[in-house]
């Protein structure tokens, strides 16, 4: 198993899109753990990476008919290894929540049993969006060590994720204007309520309204687009730009709570993010 391979399987590039969820929900609730937050960064990449492998061991027979070039069904990475690897990443993602603390482990195995329990056991039924949802919302609260001030950020992290979600599932054979077009109002409204939910320090607002505007600019014209023509190739930008899009939504969130610096910090990597999907496909 090469590293590029593991790089391919995990979808490397597109965890620059979750180190904002746990910074969020730390702004949001007045950064509970203190300097110990900077571990939680890295515990959700590990368990987004480990969700990565995970789904493709988990769709190893579905994806040799319809995407055969993946690692797995092209043999290039075995259905063990990829196993190993989603285990370890997940073994890794506790031990950097470890170090944060007791409430911020304790969410962590809450993101971990509902990673495994999307992949294995939720993602081809109805209940697959929810799933995936609640792991960004968990995702969120991880941040805040629980903490309830940061619901109403996570609840906006979770509706964004549900309908790209929902839209996501349409990459191989299109979706349904409906879908695409509740992905275009959960963007709307997703976008207000980054607004609504931050301090009421005229700066605060301010700042979270412009970050707010770029976020839906960054994500509604590729949804506009699947909505008025919803096949396959339509629906995976849309679903791509909707990934990407967490960015720009996670840096609104955390400027609306004070945290100008976190929201600077979370954009310079929009570039990166950028980059690094056009040469490893974030789905």
């Amino acid at each position: 198993m090469r590293a590029a391979d593991v790089v391919e399987l995990v979808r490397l590039p597109a965890a620059l899109t979750v180190p904002g969820d746990s910074l969020a929900g730390a702004a949001a609730a007045g950064w509970p753990c203190g300097a110990r937050t900077a571990a939680l960064p890295f515990a959700s990449a590990a368990f987004y990476w480990a969700g990565m492998a995970l789904n493709d061991w988990a769709d190893r027979d579905l994806d040799a008919v319809e995407r055969p070039e993946r690692p797995i069904p092209s043999g290039r990475v075995t259905p063990s290894e990829a196993l190993a690897v989603a285990a370890g990443l997940t073994g890794a993602g506790l031990a950097c929540a470890a170090v944060a603390g007791r409430r911020p482990l304790a969410v962590a195995a809450a993101l971990a049993a509902a990673v495994w329990t999307y992949d294995v056991v939720a993602k081809p039924t109805l209940a697959g969006p929810v799933v995936m949802a609640s792991t960004r919302v968990l995702d969120v609260l991880l941040g805040a060590a629980g903490d309830r001030a940061a619901v109403g950020p996570a609840a906006l992290v979770g509706v964004h994720t549900l309908a790209v979600t929902v839209l996501s599932r349409g990459e191989v054979h299109g979706a349904t204007s409906t879908q695409a077009w509740t992905a275009v109002a959960a963007t709307v409204g997703v976008a207000a309520g980054a607004v609504a939910t931050g301090r009421r320090r005229p700066r605060d607002v301010v700042l979270a309204a412009g970050l707010a505007v770029a976020y839906a600019a960054a994500v509604l014209p590729a949804q506009l687009d699947a909505a008025r023509r919803p096949d396959a190739g339509r629906v995976r930008r849309a679903t791509g730009v909707g990934i990407r899009g967490m960015v720009p939504l996670q840096a609104a969130l955390a400027a609306g709570r004070g945290a100008a610096g976190v929201a600077a910090g979370l954009l310079a990597a929009v570039p990166i993010a950028r980059a690094g999907m056009r040469r490893v496909s974030a789905t």
